[in-house]
Order: C-alpha cells, then sequence, then structure tokens
C-alpha cells in the first residue's frame, strides 16, 4: 500500500470514530477527490479490526465502529439507558420492518385495533421509522418504513437477518391472522421505496411530515 492510500484509510478512520452516528458510503466519499475507492477502504478497515474489541460493522449502506459482540456483555453498564416501549410501539415497529412500506391504515388492520397517533411519533423520533413517500391510492396515504438507526439498535447489518415470519409464527411469537399475508403486494408508490440496506443514503431520501 502506498503513502496516498495509508492516508486515505487514515481519514476514513478517523471520521468513523469521530462520527456520533454510522455514516454511508456517499457521505464518506465527500472527503475524498473523484476516483477514491472508498468501499475498498471500507472492506480493508474491516478486516484490520475484525480481531479486535472494536469492529467495524455495515448497517445498511452505512458504516460505524461498535464494540465486538463478544465483550459488549462487560460494558453493560455503559449502555444508553432506552426508554421503554409500549406493547403498542412493539408491534408497530414489527409491522413497519416486516411489511415496509406500510401505511397507518394497513397497521391498523394488521394489529387489529385502532392505532393512537402517537405510537408512531414515539417510534419517528427515536429514530427507527421514517416516511418513505405516498401511495398512490385515494386519498395519497403516507408509507413507512425502517432506518439506518433501526438495523444499528438492533445489531442488524440488513433487514433480511430479521427472523422470518414463519419462524416467529412457528415460535407463538406472530399470530397467523389473514391480514398478515394482507400487503404482499402493495399499491405503486409515488417514489419507490428503498431498503435501508440498498445502495442510498438515508440523506437521499425525502422528509415528508408526519400524519395529522
Amino acid at each position: 500500500m502506498n503513502d496516498e492510500s495509508l492516508e486515505h484509510k487514515r481519514l476514513v478512520e478517523a471520521v468513523l470514530f469521530a462520527s456520533k452516528e454510522p455514516l454511508g458510503e456517499k457521505k464518506l466519499s465527500n472527503y475524498f477527490q473523484e476516483g477514491v475507492d472508498v468501499k475498498s477502504l471500507l472492506k480493508e478497515l474491516q478486516e484490520e479490526y475484525a480481531g479486535k474489541g472494536v469492529n467495524l460493522i455495515r448497517l445498511g449502506n452505512a458504516w460505524a465502529f461498535r464494540t465486538a459482540p463478544d465483550i459488549a456483555e462487560h460494558l453493560s453498564e455503559h449502555r444508553e439507558n432506552v426508554k421503554t416501549l409500549s406493547r403498542a410501539a412493539i408491534e408497530t415497529l414489527a409491522i413497519c420492518a416486516y411489511h415496509q412500506p406500510v401505511t397507518r391504515a394497513e397497521i391498523e388492520e394488521i394489529r387489529g385495533v385502532s392505532l393512537s397517533k402517537g405510537t408512531l411519533d414515539v417510534l419517528f423520533e427515536a429514530g427507527w421509522i421514517k416516511p418513505r413517500g405516498r401511495r398512490r391510492t385515494p386519498g395519497r396515504p403516507m408509507t413507512w418504513g425502517t432506518t439506518v438507526s433501526f438495523l444499528d439498535q438492533f445489531g442488524l447489518e440488513k433487514i433480511d437477518d430479521l427472523p422470518g415470519i414463519e419462524e416467529l409464527k412457528s415460535a407463538g411469537l406472530l399470530d397467523a391472522r389473514p391480514a398478515i399475508n394482507a400487503y404482499s403486494v402493495r399499491g405503486e408508490m409515488e417514489l419507490p421505496f428503498v431498503h435501508p440496506e440498498q445502495d442510498q443514503d438515508e440523506d437521499d431520501l425525502p422528509e415528508p411530515l408526519l400524519e395529522e
């Protein structure tokens, strides 16, 4: 590795260590001139940190340094206290994760009960869900999906790492209601939905207002 490549890798390392949140490859590329292969630099860093107490992990299309899983339990006293979610919020988050993009009405039908306005607000403020565009159906309802912060919070590299719905049903953790499969084919959206693990930074997506 030449001096220039080493300097590039050191810069990526420093930026990620200084950042309070995961950074996408697009944001990292802004620190370099055109032509620098940021993806390769990240892969090299990931390999170098693989056996250390801190690992470089991928969260969708974003990257962050995190404590190695095998020693994380020794640092439990330093973990940030997270506000306990209500059962309604937990169910809503799970529906957003497994059925995204999903509208408020679809969430209510899957749960079988009405959804209070504050439930979506709590998840939105936590940074775990965000608007994903409006459905091209009457009323143009807002759709919701999970974020990179959701992946980070639950230690997932991509949304496909979630347990399968059939696994959850077999374990008795999910009701086999007819409405669960009601939205496998969804209406066309005005804006294309992009899962957090696909090659698009969160900042490239619009920020519509919360539903009334």
